[in-house]
C-alpha cells in the first residue's frame, strides 16, 4: 500500500472510531428518573412536555417547553382547547407564602426553591390560578414530584416546571410593562414517525451499497489473480498483493484496540465537549466526508469515463492521481464547505447524510473483516461498548456519556455531526431522529464480509449469508426503533439490538450448513491454484506425446 492510501485508511478509521453512537430522538429530554417518583393518590399523573405558547399585546411570541408535573391536573393535547390566560409574576417570588397578587384565573410564575412543589401550587390554587410555572434554578428541565409523605394531596391546577433560560425570556416580557399571555398544552407524539422509516432505508441501503462494492471489488481480484496464475506456467508469481491496494484487513488483536481506543476518544469528547471542540470535529468530518464522496464519485463515474479514470498526472505530495479525481474534487471540496457554512439551517441535514453515506461506504471498502472470528471479536465488543457507555456510564458519570456526546449538550449546539439524520415531520415536538455511524459502520463490515464469501463461493441469494445478515440487520434496527417508542425517546444502544441478530444468525447458519470452520479461520473457500492445474495438465499432454 502506497503512503496516500496509508493515511486515507488511518485517518478514515481514527475518525470512525469517535462516532460509535446510539439511536436517539432529540426532542426535548426531561431528567430525573422514573423510578424515583412513584405513582400514589393525588400525585399520579404521567411525566409529559408542555408547549408554553406565549403573546405579547395580543401577538404570538416565543414558544417554550416545560413538563408536567406529578401532581395537578392534566393538561389539554390539543391546541384547540387550551385557553390563553393571563400571565402574571408571584410576589413573592416563590410563592411559598400566600400571594399578595388579585387573579382572576391567571397563571402564575414563580421560582423554584425555599419550599415544597406541592406547597407553591396550593398556595397558587388558594389565589385563584388556573395554572403554576415553576421555574427552574438550571436550564435542565426537571420533573416534580411529591414528597414521601404527603398522601393525601387534592390540587386542581396543571403545575409546569420550564427551565431557567425560558423563565429569564418570560420575565423580561413582564418587566417590559407588556401584556403577556400564555396558552398550556400537550400534544401526544406519533407512535411512529415517518423520519424513522426513512432513516431505517438509508441504513439498510448504504450497508447494501458498500457490501456490493466491496464484494465487486473482491470478485474482480479473484478473476485477476486467476488470470496472471493462467498466463505464467513457467514460475509462480507473488500473487499476495494483487488487486488489494488501498484495502485493510483488520485482526483479532486491532478489533480489540479499535473499541478500546474508540472509548478514549469518547471520554475526551465528554470532557472536552464545546463548541470549538465541535469546530475542530465539523473540520474532520467535512475532510472524512470530501474523501469518502470523491472516491464514490469517481468509482461511480470512471464506468462511463474510462480514459478519464486511468489517466493519470502527478501532483506535489498526493503523487499520481487520475484526471477523473482532478475532475470531482472541486465539488467535493464545495458541497462539504457549503454544507459546513450553512449547518444550522433547517435542510443541512441532507448534506450532512449524503457526506456521511459515502464516508461510511468508503470505509467499508477499505477496511475488511476477514474472517468470521474477527467479526465476532469485533461486535461482541462494540456490544459491549454500547451498552457500557449508554447505560453503565450513567453510575460513574451520572448522566450517560454516549447520549451526551450525541446530542451535544455540552457544546451549545446541535451535536457532533458524526451522525446520519431525519427531522421527525410529523412530530409536534419537532428534532431528528439519528443514527450513529458505528451503529451501520461495525455490523455493515460483517454482511460485507458474507456477500464477498458468497461470490467467492458462487452460493445463490437464498443459499447464502447475504441475504440473511441483511434481513437480521434490518429486523435488528427495526426493534431498536420500537424500544426507543415504548422508552419515550430516551436513546437507546443500537447494537444491543442488532449484534444478537446479525451475529447469531450468522453462526447458526454457518454452523447448520457445515461451513462454520472455513468462516471462521479462513474466511474464504479453498480454490485450486490454475497455475498448478494447467502445470498437470501440461504434463499429462507430454507423457501422451
Amino acid at each position: 500500500m502506497d503512503l496516500q492510501s496509508l493515511c486515507r485508511v488511518i485517518f478514515v478509521s481514527a475518525l470512525i472510531s469517535l462516532v460509535c453512537h446510539p439511536c436517539s430522538v432529540t426532542a426535548g429530554d426531561i431528567v430525573h428518573d422514573d423510578n424515583l417518583a412513584p405513582k400514589k393518590p393525588g400525585c399520579e399523573n404521567d411525566f409529559v412536555l408542555v408547549k408554553v405558547q406565549t403573546w405579547v399585546n395580543g401577538i404570538e411570541d416565543a414558544e417554550f417547553v416545560g413538563v408536567g408535573a406529578r401532581f395537578g391536573t392534566t393538561i389539554v393535547s390539543k391546541e384547540k382547547n387550551a385557553n390563553q390566560r393571563r400571565l402574571v409574576l408571584s410576589d413573592p417570588r416563590d410563592c411559598c407564602s400566600p400571594p399578595k397578587n388579585k387573579l382572576a384565573n391567571d397563571v402564575i410564575m414563580v421560582d423554584r426553591g425555599r419550599c415544597k412543589f406541592t406547597t407553591k401550587a396550593n398556595n397558587a390554587e388558594a389565589a385563584h390560578a388556573s395554572a403554576v410555572l415553576i421555574i427552574n434554578n438550571q436550564k435542565e428541565l426537571y420533573k416534580m414530584v411529591c414528597e414521601p409523605d404527603e398522601t393525601d394531596l387534592d390540587i386542581h391546577i396543571p403545575a409546569v416546571m420550564l427551565p431557567q433560560d425560558a423563565g429569564t425570556s418570560l420575565e423580561k416580557m413582564l418587566i417590559s410593562n407588556s401584556s403577556v399571555s400564555v396558552q398550556l398544552y400537550s400534544p401526544k407524539r406519533p407512535l411512529v414517525d415517518i423520519a424513522e422509516v426513512f432513516l431505517w432505508l438509508m441504513a439498510v441501503g448504504t450497508i447494501l451499497c458498500a457490501s456490493y462494492w466491496s464484494a465487486w471489488t473482491a470478485r474482480e481480484a479473484a478473476i485477476e489473480q486467476d488470470k496472471l496464475l493462467k498466463d505464467a506456467l513457467d514460475e509462480i508469481p507473488d500473487t499476495r498483493h494483487v488487486g488489494s491496494g488501498g484495502i485493510v484487513d483488520i485482526n483479532t488483536t486491532s478489533a480489540i484496540l479499535f473499541v478500546v481506543i474508540a472509548s478514549c476518544f469518547l471520554v475526551m469528547l465528554y470532557k472536552l465537549m464545546s463548541f470549538w471542540f465541535v469546530e475542530l470535529l465539523v473540520v474532520l468530518f467535512c475532510i472524512g466526508g470530501v474523501e469518502g464522496l470523491q472516491t464514490c464519485l469517481v468509482a461511480l463515474l470512471s464506468r462511463w469515463f474510462k480514459r478519464a479514470g486511468e489517466s493519470y498526472i502527478k501532483v506535489p505530495f498526493f503523487g499520481a492521481i487520475s484526471y477523473l479525481t482532478l475532475a470531482v474534487s472541486p465539488f467535493c471540496i464545495t458541497f462539504a464547505v457549503v454544507w459546513a457554512v450553512y449547518r444550522n439551517v433547517s435542510f443541512a441535514w441532507i448534506g450532512q447524510d449524503i457526506l456521511g453515506i459515502a464516508l461510511i461506504i468508503t470505509v467499508l471498502q477499505i477496511v475488511r473483516v476477514p474472517n468470521l472470528k474477527v467479526g465476532t471479536v469485533l461486535l461482541s465488543c462494540a456490544f459491549l461498548y454500547d451498552i457500557f457507555w449508554v447505560f453503565v456510564s450513567k453510575k460513574l458519570f451520572h448522566e450517560s456519556v454516549m447520549i451526551v456526546v450525541a446530542r451535544g449538550d455540552k457544546s451549545g449546539e446541535d451535536g457532533i455531526p458524526m451522525l446520519l439524520k431525519i427531522p421527525r415531520l410529523f412530530d409536534p415536538w419537532g428534532g431528528y431522529s439519528i443514527i450513529g455511524f458505528g451503529d451501520i459502520l461495525l455490523p455493515g463490515l460483517l454482511i460485507a464480509f458474507s456477500l464477498r464469501y458468497d461470490w467467492l463461493t458462487n452460493k445463490t441469494l437464498r443459499a447464502g449469508y447475504f441475504l440473511w445478515a441483511m434481513f437480521a440487520y434490518g429486523l435488528g434496527l427495526l426493534i431498536t426503533y420500537v424500544a426507543l417508542n415504548l422508552m419515550d425517546g430516551h436513546g437507546q444502544p443500537a447494537l444491543l439490538y442488532i449484534v444478537p441478530f446479525t451475529l447469531g444468525t450468522f453462526l447458526t447458519l454457518g454452523r447448520k450448513r457445515g461451513d462454520l470452520r472455513v468462516l471462521w479461520t479462513k474466511g474464504e473457500p479453498d480454490r485450486p491454484c490454475p497455475h498448478i492445474r494447467l502445470e498437470h495438465q501440461h504434463s499429462g499432454e507430454l507423457s501422451e506425446d
